[in-house]
C-alpha cells in the first residue's frame, strides 16, 4: 500500500490562480507581484507528487512557499515565515521517528478520525495544524494553515515516506537563508471581536516593514471599511477615546442648565482646545 495521502482530505485543493499570501498573511499579489524576488527553489518528487519549496523576498522580508501539484495537475500550497520553517523541520523529524516505529498498516486498526499523531505551530494571527494521518490510502503528513479571521484555509499532503527528504530539503534552503524574521520578537496578541447592534467591530494586530500597527474593521452585511492605527500612537489614540467617555460620563450625569442661563447644553460643546484631536485646531495631531 502505498502512503499517498487522499486530496478529498479537509479542504478541497484548488486550481491554482496565482495568488497567495505572503509571511504576513497578506495578498502579495494585488499589484506587488513585480516587487517580490524568488531567491532559491527545490522541486521533490514524492511519489505521484511534485513540491517546490521556494524561497521569496518581498518588502516584508523573506518566507519560504510550499506548493503541493497532484498527479492532476491539482495545487496548493502554504506560507511560511523562516523562523517557522525552522519550527516546522524540528516537527518534521519527531514525526518522522513516530512513523519509523509504527508498524504496517492495518485497516483493521485505524483510528475513527484518522490521525496518529498531531501537533500545532503559532505565528502571529496564523496557525498551522499538523496531523499523521491514515486512510484506505496509506499514511500521510497533512499540513494546514489557517489564518485569523476571513482568511483562506490551505494545506498540503505529503506522503509519510517523504517526510525525510523533504525535512533535508528545507534544512539546505535554511542554512543558506537563516531562520531570522527581522522585526518584533516577541508574540503579538490575540485579535477581538466586538458587535454592537448590528455591526460587528474587529481589532487585528499585524505587522510590516513599517512596524506594528492595528486594523480596526467595521463590518455590516452590505459593506466593510477599517482603518489601521500604527503602534507608536495607541496610547494617545487611548487617551483621546478615554478623554471623549469621561466627558459624555460627566454630561450625562450633570443636570441640564435652565434655558437662557447663557449656558452651553450638555453634548453640544466644542472639544476644548487642550484635547488632541483630529480636528485642524488641536494642539498636534495623530
Amino acid at each position: 500500500m502505498s502512503d499517498i495521502g487522499s486530496g478529498d482530505e479537509g479542504i478541497s485543493s484548488q486550481k491554482y490562480h496565482g495568488q497567495g499570501m505572503d509571511a504576513g498573511g497578506n495578498n502579495f499579489d494585488s499589484g506587488q507581484q513585480q516587487q517580490e524576488q524568488e531567491l532559491a527553489t527545490k522541486m521533490l518528487q514524492i511519489q505521484s507528487k511534485r513540491f517546490y519549496l521556494d524561497v521569496k523576498q518581498n518588502r516584508r522580508g523573506r518566507f519560504i512557499k510550499v506548493a503541493e501539484i497532484g498527479a492532476d495537475g491539482r495545487r496548493s500550497q502554504i506560507f511560511l515565515a523562516m523562523s517557522t520553517a525552522a519550527e516546522f523541520r524540528d516537527h518534521l523529524s519527531a514525526f518522522s521517528d513516530f512513523y519509523s516505529s509504527l508498524g504496517p498498516p492495518n485497516p483493521d486498526n485505524v483510528p475513527e478520525d484518522g490521525k496518529l499523531k498531531s501537533e500545532m505551530m503559532l505565528k502571529d494571527n496564523r496557525r498551522y495544524y499538523l496531523d499523521l494521518k491514515e486512510n484506505s490510502r496509506g499514511r500521510f503528513l497533512r499540513v494546514s494553515q489557517t489564518i485569523t479571521r476571513g482568511g483562506p484555509r490551505s494545506q498540503v499532503a505529503l506522503p509519510a515516506q517523504g517526510m525525510i527528504e523533504f525535512r533535508d530539503a528545507l534544512t539546505d534552503l535554511l542554512d543558506d537563508f537563516g531562520t531570522d524574521d527581522g522585526g518584533f520578537k516577541g508574540e503579538l496578541p490575540e485579535g477581538r471581536h466586538l458587535r454592537v447592534d448590528n455591526k460587528n467591530f474587529y481589532f487585528d494586530i499585524g505587522q510590516n516593514n513599517r512596524g506594528i500597527y492595528m486594523k480596526v474593521s467595521e463590518v455590516k452585511s452590505n459593506f466593510r471599511t477599517a482603518i489601521t492605527v500604527p503602534e507608536k500612537c495607541w496610547a494617545r489614540f487611548r487617551d483621546i477615546l478615554a478623554d471623549y467617555c469621561d466627558k459624555m460620563s460627566r454630561a450625562q450625569l450633570s443636570p441640564e442648565p435652565h434655558q437662557g442661563s447663557g449656558s452651553t447644553r450638555a453634548g453640544s460643546a466644542q472639544p476644548s482646545r487642550d484635547i488632541d484631536t483630529f480636528s485642524g485646531g488641536a494642539q498636534s495631531r495623530i
